[in-house]
């Protein structure tokens, strides 16, 4: 199964394999060159079909766990000042998602979507200090009754150059269902009440709707 924003990149990812194939076919009569370029066309496909994949998750939804919005590696765990929307102190969970990663995003709980900005910006490496305010970024706030307001923001890193967001204010979000879409390396922060019962460590490696970041009851 693949997701949608990689329909278009897929197709012409087999007009150029199959093209490519022919003329190499037709026109390259040296054995181990034709070897060597043919193998190069299989692994650009299989490159492109594995950054689309969209395996399906059986997301738990529960309302007092978050889970994970990605899959990835949770490289931070702390309390920070969120000045955008907030304007008072979280417990910012980021997890940085490598080039071979599942790059769709989920919600991370359900609720009501009451904020959701696009912001552009540079792309530093997504581990950078910085990338969380000066990279292109979207952020998303999320409510329920249970974790109150939580925050994700999609960040994107150096190879990263389109965000897709799907979140508009006053959507109903579902725990786990998909939000968006991130092309290539980038990370997810997510910020959290400081009384949230954090469920992960560094370095520990997620799956996105599935893996529980946090509790609170």
């Amino acid at each position: 199964m693949f997701h949608k924003e990689g329909y278009k990149i897929i197709f012409i990812t087999f007009v150029i394999v199959i093209t490519g194939s022919l003329l190499i076919d037709r026109f390259i009569d040296i054995q181990w060159l034709r070897l060597t370029l043919l193998i190069g066309l299989l692994v650009l496909l299989v490159l492109i079909l594995q950054f689309f994949r969209n395996p399906k998750r059986h997301t738990k939804i529960e309302a007092h766990t978050a889970v994970s919005p990605v899959d990835g590696k949770v490289v931070v765990i702390e309390e920070v000042y969120e000045k955008e929307v907030f304007n008072d102190k979280r417990i910012q969970v980021s997890v940085f998602m490598s080039p071979i990663n599942v790059h769709v995003t989920r919600y991370p709980i359900s609720g009501n979507v009451t904020y959701s900005k696009y912001h552009p910006g540079k792309y530093l490496v997504a581990w950078h200090p910085k990338a969380s305010e000066e990279n292109e970024r979207t952020t998303v706030v999320v409510e329920n009754k249970n974790f109150g307001k939580i925050l994700y923001r999609q960040i994107a890193g150096a190879l990263a150059k389109r965000i897709v967001n799907y979140a508009k204010v006053k959507d109903e979000a579902i725990q786990g269902s998909d939000s968006g879409f991130i092309k290539f390396g980038s990370r997810v922060d997510l910020f959290l009440p400081l009384d949230a019962d954090i469920k992960v460590e560094l370095n520990q490696k997620v799956r996105g709707g599935e893996s529980v970041i946090a509790e609170k009851r």
